[in-house]
């Protein structure tokens, strides 16, 4: 029996959370989880200050577009607010259907499965397929949702150097040429801005006949022709096995997608368990998806001022001297090089009623402390001279 001088006692779950220093920290500076009171196009309201919002996903803009929020409001009308159910047993309804026959048909796919949260599909589109035994390469730099995926499916799993092809055919080399084998990777990455070079990854993933999933959520209604993604963008739909992304974005919606061919999207509907035991995404979230898409095949000039305001934005702050970590896209990080600079910027910015997002190690590596920022085709030049300024002024600060 151990004397009581030599026991250790581990604390309890409850005590573990009120002392967990993150915590403590995230509630003392408070750059997170605030709410806003009102919001109208990127004009935002909190705490009694008009902020202009510069962290949106809404890259085109069609959040507050008529065309998507009568869509939405149409359909709750019709279909009332919630289908109550998982898509397999009760919740399954013709507008599901209409939505993933669109989509597929936008992407070149055979077929489409719509989620609930963009998290859940890209999770879904790793786990449901992968599983013990085989090996799963991934850029080390793939969001959350993947790597959740990668650890659900018990597959060997082996990194690479961000958006590194040489060092992807290196790590390759060492794997058992006998085993099953996926890529992992984004086609844009939104913490960076970077495009994936999917030519040269691809290469490799085909001499190792690899399974691809691509997590587009970033790259869907940016690049590619007519805003189809990144694998359009390179001209690459043949290579790639499932495409997966969010209608959180250029879709000014909630939800997920994955899209593929039709014996890969009936075997994750048989085997994903996301798939299988989530609601059903709701009748306004996929009538605003559905009526986004029809605007974004119709309306091209919100894609074209999206890439207009882009390049604005990008000149500037490169003018100020700012490290955008080569971003290519509208997802725009400033990186400040550690976790104070970042804060002072990021409360800097705030001071002169620009709304952005800090982000630090470890969710970016060590001295990539950085605020993440984004365009949007909904900002004007008035936004973006009152944005110069705020800048001009956060430079000063740090």
């Amino acid at each position: 029996m151990a004397l009581p001088f030599f026991s250790k006692t581990t604390p309890s779950i409850r005590e573990r959370c009120r002392a967990d220093p993150a915590t403590k920290l995230r509630l003392r500076y408070a750059p997170y989880y605030l709410a806003m009171d009102a919001q109208a196009g990127t004009k935002i309201r909190r705490d009694g200050r008009d902020l202009v919002m510069l962290a949106s996903n809404d890259y085109l803009g069609l959040t507050f577009h008529p065309k998507v929020i009568e869509a939405a409001r149409a359909a709750v009308l019709e279909w009332g607010t919630s289908p109550t159910g998982a898509r397999c047993s009760n919740g399954s309804r013709a507008y599901h259907l209409a939505l993933e026959e669109k989509l597929a048909a936008f992407l070149g796919r055979e077929a489409c499965h719509v989620h609930s949260a963009g998290y859940l599909s890209c999770l879904s589109g790793v786990a449901a397929f992968a599983q013990k035994g085989d090996v799963i390469f991934a850029d080390k730099n793939i969001h959350s949702c993947l790597w959740d995926g990668i650890r659900l499916s018990n597959a060997e799993v082996e990194r690479f150097s961000h958006n590194s092809p040489d060092d992807f055919r290196a790590v390759a080399a060492h794997t058992s040429p006998d085993a099953a084998k996926m890529l992992v990777l984004e086609g844009v990455y939104s913490m960076e801005g970077h495009i994936a070079r999917l030519p040269e990854i691809m290469a490799v993933a085909r001499e190792q006949k690899c399974f691809t999933v691509l997590d587009d959520a970033h790259g869907f209604g940016v690049l590619g022709r007519d805003g189809r993604g990144t694998v359009s963008h390179f001209g690459l739909d043949a290579d790639v096995d499932l495409v997966c992304g969010s209608l959180s974005k250029s879709l000014a919606s909630t939800g997920g997608f994955v899209a593929g061919p039709r014996d890969l999207i009936e075997f994750l509907r048989t085997h994903g368990k996301q798939t299988i035991f989530s609601a059903a995404l709701s009748p306004g979230q996929s009538a605003a998806a559905s009526a986004a898409l029809d605007v974004l095949q119709t309306e091209p000039q919100h894609l074209a001022r999206l890439w207009a305001n882009t390049k604005k934005y990008t000149a500037m702050l490169h003018a100020l001297g700012l490290d955008t970590w080569g971003s290519e896209t509208p997802a725009v990080p400033i990186v400040l090089g550690s976790k104070e600079r970042a804060y002072y910027f990021w409360q800097a910015l705030l001071e002169k009623g620009v709304f952005t997002v800090m982000s630090i190690a470890p969710a970016v590596p060590v001295g990539k402390d950085l605020v993440r920022t984004a365009i949007s085709a909904l900002h004007s030049d008035d936004d973006l001279a009152r944005i110069a300024d705020a800048m001009a002024y956060a430079v000063k600060k740090i």
